[in-house]
């Protein structure tokens, strides 16, 4: 029997903004279902999967948008009912998103979110009166986001870390601070990190599930491997981490060191730059409609995948486990590093790629 929103049982609520996070709750609600025999009295039934509605809290960004819709369709073929929430669709569209999902805020028994650093879920936290809350990945954020609830500090994301509070940070930080409290696990109070990241320091009471793709395994691949090679894409740059002409030429470098042939571009990197990578590179730009671990496991996919410091690292030797595609990391060399960058960038960017496992890892380049 398929989970709908109105069946019986415990209901869990699950919001998202990115392709991955949508991702990630359905690998979440695939282990959960075959766990089911093992779950609470009031979750025991015949080995069906949790009653689940997922909510996109849609973005702008026109590719996001369209990988969403795109995960939201395989959603629906597993039998879960999707939300689409204009949640960003002008000044007074936060109130009817917020107001409009209050009722199952509040009969929420349990609530998945896949960014807890964003002002959205933060505010939707404060309304809910679930007991049981599941963050899932968001890459590498939740490294950062696991750490600074381990040591007690306010969130938040990694790269921003250092700056002065602006005036919005200021004025949120009383949502923010309450969403910290309920994030902490207490009284009846449970919380979930289900993660195929590295966690270092573990919050007391948080419960750490791994996640190792288990669904788009079974339900994608084995891909064709080509005897190229793939590079994914990094939105280092539009975050104001790494200088874009220094990037530019690492890509270059190692394009024509490996033999790689496409460039996987980022769902945030720019049309400008893309442009410019394709011209100076002579790399077939890719802009993939799914998730890259999906595309990666339908294929075809190059014999060598080479990854800057990301998510990926972590996440496509787990979807690709059992085939044998190559994973290779390039570090940041610090001078590609820009004067905004946040104090504790290198520091972490090192942490993602020296964490990760069964990958290679490359020495950062240097331009020719």
């Amino acid at each position: 029997m398929s989970p709908r929103a109105g069946s019986a049982g415990t209901h869990t609520l699950a919001f998202v903004e990115s392709p991955v996070q949508l991702l990630n709750v359905l690998e979440w609600a695939h282990l959960h279902a075959t766990e089911a025999p093992e779950a609470p009295d009031a979750e025991r039934g015949t080995g069906t999967r949790p009653t689940l509605t997922l909510v996109v809290l849609s973005p702008t960004d026109p590719m996001t948008r369209g990988q969403l819709r795109r995960m939201a369709e395989l959603a629906r073929g597993e039998g879960y009912e999707v939300r689409w929430e204009e949640a960003r669709g002008g000044p007074g569209a936060p109130f009817r998103t917020i107001g409009g999902l209050t009722p199952m805020l509040r009969r929420a028994r349990r609530v998945v979110m896949g960014d807890p650093f964003s002002r959205y879920v933060q505010l939707l936290l404060t309304i809910t009166r679930a007991r049981d809350l599941v963050v899932v990945d968001d890459g590498t954020a939740t490294m950062e986001f696991v750490a600074q609830l381990a040591r007690g500090e306010r969130l938040v994301r990694w790269h921003r870390k250092g700056g002065r509070p602006g005036a919005r940070d200021l004025v949120f930080a009383p949502v923010s601070s309450s969403a910290r409290r309920r994030l902490t696990p207490g009284g009846r109070r449970h919380v979930e990190v289900f993660s195929s990241m590295p966690v270092d320091e573990r919050p007391d009471g948080v419960t750490v599930t791994a996640n190792d793709f288990a669904w788009t395994r079974a339900r994608f691949g084995p891909p064709r491997i080509t005897r190229t090679a793939d590079m994914v894409g990094t939105s280092l740059v539009e975050t104001g981490v790494v200088d874009g002409d220094r990037y530019l030429e690492a890509v270059r470098t190692l394009a024509k060191a490996h033999g790689v042939t496409r460039y996987f571009a980022h769902r945030r990197e720019s049309t400008d730059k893309l442009h410019r990578l394709a011209t100076e590179t002579g790399l077939e730009i890719v802009r993939p409609d799914l998730p890259l671990e999906l595309i990666a496991r339908r294929g075809p996919v190059g014999a060598t995948i080479l990854s800057f410091p990301s998510t990926v690292v972590h996440t496509l030797p787990l979807a690709l486990a059992g085939t044998e595609v190559r994973v290779a990391v390039c570090d940041i060399d610090p001078a590609w590093l820009t004067e905004n960058a946040s104090p504790r960038a290198q520091g972490f960017l090192s942490g993602v790629t020296g964490t990760a496992r069964d990958v290679t890892r490359l020495s950062a380049v240097t331009a020719a």
